[in-house]
């Protein structure tokens, strides 16, 4: 199993971030570099506790689809994303929120497992992990530009 925890300080309101990182439409901005697409379930907008999306995108050359749910919700300060389908074993991203002061705390939690046994595990330690970390570091570098204006 894989863990990647991410760290990152907005200048902001934990209301703001946390609903714009459930926003559909705004993760199709910061996974531009990867063409990602919303093919099914929730599509455009804000999703929910419980609902789905598909995503298609091209990483490492091949498009590729996820499905996850937001499998736990927590207000403005808590909410998980969970693959349901896809190429990993397993995929669990966390999202957690706090308020201090005049900012959020976001943490990024993501857990996962690769599948293909020692080949899977290869990969992940050459490229997958690092590959990750540089699309969620983006995303959230894109997302504190945005809450920063």
């Amino acid at each position: 199993m894989t863990v990647i925890t991410l760290h990152t300080k907005i200048h902001s309101t934990v209301e703001e971030a946390f609903q714009l990182s459930l926003d559909i439409d705004f993760h199709k901005k910061t996974a531009s570099q990867t063409n990602e697409e919303a093919i099914a379930g929730v599509t455009s907008g804000i999703i929910k506790h419980n609902e789905t999306v598909t995503w298609r995108g091209k990483h490492f050359g091949v498009f590729l689809t996820h499905t996850s749910i937001i499998s736990a919700y927590e207000a403005s300060s808590y909410f998980v994303d969970e693959m349901i389908e896809g190429r990993f074993k397993s995929f669990r991203h966390q999202h957690y929120f706090e308020q201090k002061e005049e900012s959020v705390h976001m943490k990024d939690v993501i857990t996962y497992q690769t599948p293909y046994g020692i080949f899977g595990k290869l990969f992940d330690k050459l490229l997958l992990k690092k590959h990750l970390t540089s699309f969620i570091e983006n995303r959230n570098s894109i997302l504190k530009k945005e809450l920063e204006r």
